[in-house]
């Protein structure tokens, strides 16, 4: 049989049907028992060998994890220094935005077959911003591509930014197939590169576009549940009682999360499953939350009173507690992150200051084969049970 092409229908401006042929794409049609089956489902087990990039980060941190658990993978984990991630797999620290560096440390990866890119550095400059993510990418792809004959996916990881929920109001439920907001934006360079440089290949990509990823990776302070419980501490110790931070409209405004456990298991998910060649994914917890509804109820896991709402911008208000941290960390016994380390305040009024809805239709998920869901005030107190437990915040 000739190759197969496969066409990305989210990059085209395809459009999903409705009725029984939603969510189908050209290879479901040609073979459409592979729709929705992972390798292991549809009884082909290969030996596979994941490259995560980003393997520090909240993202790759949980996949790491998430992998070893599983097992049947090979991997190795790209980043600058060691991820805390107990298990059998390989660690290469690498500089993605030196090409010569990034041939140097991985030219000899010729057995991989996934590539999972979860990494991502912040840059006040939007094109700087753009040209930096985009060539940490590039250096990759076009590291490991010429030498992995039997690459098989290239996962990307995105967001909700792709519909332009950090500009203002956007259009909602948020559909993968929505127009693209005014650039730039490194999710769409990164995703139309991936497309250009799959043209005639046989492996294919995918993307999730989470939001407000909540878990826990050192390092790494862009995570709503470290945000909310150091926040917590803080106002504790100094005897406040827990007030919500953001705006009035943020606080009566339907909001999203998605547990970094759901994502690592959705993000294998689509790198396994063929149907999802070349689709990305809205990938959220399924369910909605008011934080007017929802503050009481972490106050009182933190055996606070719920205080008034009352907005402060937290990079400002937050930026002279290290003190207060460092005192509670003494106190409780925790183990000595920087307070810099542990969690980011601009991230925080990011998250609380817009006053509007969050939301994203997560329908092709489900029509492609993902189901899981999760509760997320339930995952803010479990995760904050597994932090208490680590001596990460105190009990």
């Amino acid at each position: 049989m000739p190759a197969m092409r496969r066409t990305c229908s989210t990059c085209h401006n395809g459009v999903e049907q409705d009725g029984e042929s939603a969510g189908k794409t050209d290879f479901q049609e040609m073979f459409p028992g592979a729709a929705g089956k992972t390798e292991v489902e549809s009884g082909h087990v290969a030996k596979k060998k994941a490259l995560i990039a980003g393997a520090t980060g909240v993202v790759g941190r949980n996949l790491l994890k998430h992998l070893v658990e599983i097992g049947g993978w090979d991997i190795v984990a790209l980043s600058r220094r060691r991820p805390d991630v107990t298990g059998p797999y390989e660690h290469i620290a690498v500089d993605l935005m030196d090409p010569a560096n990034c041939k140097a440390q991985l030219g000899a990866l010729s057995d991989v077959t996934h590539i999972f890119f979860a990494a991502y550095v912040e840059k006040p400059d939007l094109t700087d911003w753009v040209n930096s993510n985009v060539t940490m990418l590039r250096n990759l792809v076009e590291t490991i591509e010429p030498v992995a004959g039997g690459l098989q996916h290239i996962h990307a990881m995105h967001g909700t930014k792709w519909y332009g929920s950090h500009l203002g109001p956007f259009k909602t439920p948020a559909r993968e197939n929505d127009t693209r907001h005014m650039p730039p934006n490194f999710y769409y360079d990164q995703w139309d590169y991936l497309v250009e440089q799959q043209k005639g290949k046989d492996w294919t990509c995918s993307s999730a576009r989470p939001h407000a990823i909540s878990g826990f990776a050192v390092g790494n302070p862009m995570n709503l549940t470290m945000v909310i419980s150091v926040y917590a501490a803080i106002s504790k110790e100094l005897g406040m009682p827990l007030c919500h931070p953001g705006t009035a409209g943020n606080y009566s405004a339907l909001y999203q999360c998605t547990d970094s456990g759901l994502l690592a298991r959705a993000m294998v998910w689509m790198a396994t499953t063929p149907a999802c060649a070349n689709e990305a994914f809205n990938i959220t917890n399924g369910d909605l939350i008011r934080w007017e509804n929802t503050w009481p109820k972490i106050a009182d896991y933190f055996g606070m009173e719920a205080g008034p709402r009352r907005q402060i911008n937290l990079a400002k208000y937050m930026a002279d507690k290290g003190p207060v941290w460092e005192r509670i960390v003494a106190k409780h016994g925790l183990q000595p992150i920087p307070y810099q380390q542990i969690v980011s305040w601009p991230y925080g009024d990011h998250v609380f200051t817009p006053g509007y809805d969050i939301i994203s239709d997560t329908g092709k998920a489900r029509r492609f084969g993902f189901h899981e869901s999760i509760d997320t005030e339930d995952m803010f107190f479990r995760l904050w049970d597994q932090f208490r437990e680590a001596k990460i915040i105190p009990a």
